[in-house]
């Protein structure tokens, strides 16, 4: 019994998610190898070889996968499927993409959002926006997982020496072709990695009012920023700030959130934070109940006197 973890990398170092995917595959039972696919992508794959648990690493390098398309990752996962019973993916957005398909071209069903490993067989996931947790127990030859990384420690990036092993890159499936890529650059750190995140609901009222309270408060704390679901649908916030089930789920040592209601879908994106500290003026603002630290004030009052006692 074998697990195959399929890394996220930027052909220079892997990312951090699929160091929690690595504990995962773990405690499935047996050896832990790492598919590092991708072009030019030696160094990812050196890196991968020092993570902490990881017995080998499969390194594919070729122009199909060079832009880490759903389509061509999810051929080379196949064409190394027979050796395993477990294939586990980050549930990111790429992971979330190429998974899938796995799991149809294997004809088994995928488990989406593992929390928890209870047995080589049997996992954890959350249902209902977080409200429930069902207990999953699949009969499959091959196991197609995604998992929570907030649900996982991360492995140690390093004191491993893994064995590398270079496989052949599959041929280009033809279904697809990469066109182009705007990579935004962040002065702060990235949100599912943060250690610190400030985020903002639909109160602040605008997209200025939003860079004028929290992003002091941000800086001051060396933070990411974040928002609500209802701040990006106004437009105060762009799309990659949205926590919640329907955007990124985060679990940072230290979550501040302001004017944010919680709604059942944010809750479900950042209940899991170490340390959650609200502000909101309404008592029966549904974050309460999630919240280590509660003040009910009016944030425009609350934030900067917050900042300048920092």
């Amino acid at each position: 019994m074998s697990a195959l973890v399929i890394a996220e990398h930027d052909n220079v170092s892997i990312k951090a998610a699929t160091l929690n995917t690595v504990t995962a595959a773990a405690l499935c039972g047996g050896e832990v190898h790492v598919l590092v696919a991708g072009a030019g992508a030696a160094a990812a794959a050196q890196a991968a070889a020092a993570i902490a648990g990881v017995t080998k690493v499969l390194h594919a390098d070729g122009p199909s996968l060079a832009h880490g398309l759903a389509e061509g990752l999810a051929a080379q996962v196949l064409a190394l499927a027979g050796g395993y019973t477990h294939i586990l993916f980050p549930a990111t957005a790429s992971g979330k993409n190429t998974a899938p398909r796995v799991a149809a071209l294997l004809d088994v069903a995928q488990i989406s959002d593992a929390t928890k490993v209870l047995s080589a067989d049997t996992f954890e996931r959350p249902i209902y926006a977080g409200n429930a947790i069902a207990t999953v127990q699949s009969l499959d030859p091959v196991k197609v997982i995604t998992v929570r990384t907030t649900g996982f420690d991360a492995a140690a990036a390093a004191g491993g020496a893994a064995a590398i092993e270079s496989v052949s890159a599959v041929a280009d499936p033809g279904v697809s072709v990469f066109m182009g890529s705007e990579i935004a650059k962040l002065d702060r750190p990235e949100l599912t990695s943060a250690k610190i995140i400030v985020s903002g609901g639909r109160a602040l009222g605008s997209s200025e009012r939003f860079g004028e309270v929290l992003t002091p408060l941000a800086d001051k704390l060396g933070a990411a920023l974040g928002a609500s679901r209802a701040a990006v649908d106004a437009g105060y916030a762009p799309n990659d700030w949205q926590v919640g089930q329907t955007g990124k789920i985060v679990a940072p040592q230290l979550y501040v959130a302001c004017g944010i209601s919680g709604a059942i879908q944010h809750l479900a994106g950042m209940k899991d934070s170490k340390v959650i500290v609200a502000i909101n003026k309404d008592p029966e603002a549904p974050i309460f109940s999630v919240a280590d630290y509660g003040l009910e004030a009016d944030l425009f009052t609350a934030v900067p006197e917050l900042v300048a006692s920092i």
